[in-house]
């Protein structure tokens, strides 16, 4: 069962057409990652399923609605996007900007309430930055910043979750505190998650569907083990590489062809070295 689709999509930037005709299902209760190359359309994708973007041409369902006919507030209630780069007015404190997650469950009727209290403080908590409540945001660290988007993201409390990027500017201890957590939101409480992600293999680890995008369509779309291959890689990405098997997870390993370091004494001297990410 989809949660969101898409049907004959096309979106575009002035004349440039950015994606053409495209049908797409997100599962519900699913993790979905985009990947693609830089320029393909990944980020365009997930701003037209939130409704930042209106498209060309065709639609986006939501629950098997068309968002454009819902109410923003509805949608609110149902979807959160944490779009790439986002700021904040200058002075605002973390505890303020994760309070703004909360403003789709108010009314003239229902004010601020122990329910959005809760909440704000589960978002905190979740993303390390209970300490850092009262910082204002625009004098944290790039990664601090990051983890205040991501908790206001969490406080809405939504069923569906979409990110782009959202491992930007984090090092590697929290990119997996951040993607941990948002397996766990899926595991646990069904959420519904899509994501940007440039790291393949990060994005083979967590992801239970890729959509891997190129030329304006869908090049390939299922479950990493299925769809992730040395051909798909070279089509995508424009890069050979060995895939193999991650040694904890199972999932696929894509280890790029390139420059580098060796010491492996039998690729010899001046052979091409081999990276360990994507």
């Amino acid at each position: 069962m989809s949660v969101l689709s898409t049907e004959s999509l096309t979106l575009s930037y002035g004349e440039s057409i950015i994606i053409k005709e495209l049908d797409l299902q997100i599962p519900k209760g699913e993790i979905t990652v985009f990947i693609g190359g830089n320029g393909c359309g990944k980020s365009t994708l997930l701003r037209s399923l939130a409704r930042l973007l209106k498209p060309q041409g065709g639609s986006v369902l939501l629950e098997g609605n068309h968002i454009a006919k819902l109410p923003t507030k509805e949608i609110a209630k149902q979807l959160a996007i944490l779009p790439q780069g986002p700021s904040a007015p200058e002075g605002l404190t973390v505890l303020q900007l994760v309070k703004q997650g909360r403003y789709p469950h108010q009314n003239w009727l229902k004010q601020w309430s122990k329910e959005d209290e809760a909440a704000v403080n589960r978002a905190l908590d979740a993303t390390g930055l209970t300490e850092l409540a009262d910082r204002a945001v625009d004098s944290l660290s790039g990664g601090q910043r990051q983890r205040a988007w991501i908790a206001m993201t969490l406080a809405q409390e939504t069923d569906i979750i979409l990110l782009d990027e959202p491992t930007t500017y984090l090092d590697m201890t929290h990119q997996i505190e951040i993607l941990d957590l948002l397996f766990e939101l899926n595991e646990k409480e069904n959420r519904t998650i899509v994501m940007v992600l440039h790291d393949l293999n990060l994005a083979c680890r967590y992801a239970h569907q890729l959509v891997a995008i190129k030329n304006q369509s869908i090049y390939a779309q299922g479950r990493p083990e299925d769809v992730i291959s040395c051909n798909l890689v070279k089509e995508v990405f424009d890069v050979q590489c060995e895939v193999t098997q991650d040694p904890i997870f199972g999932t696929p390993l894509c280890i790029p062809h390139g420059k580098g370091r060796c010491i492996l004494p039998q690729l010899g001297g001046d052979h091409e070295k081999q990276a360990v990410t994507v």
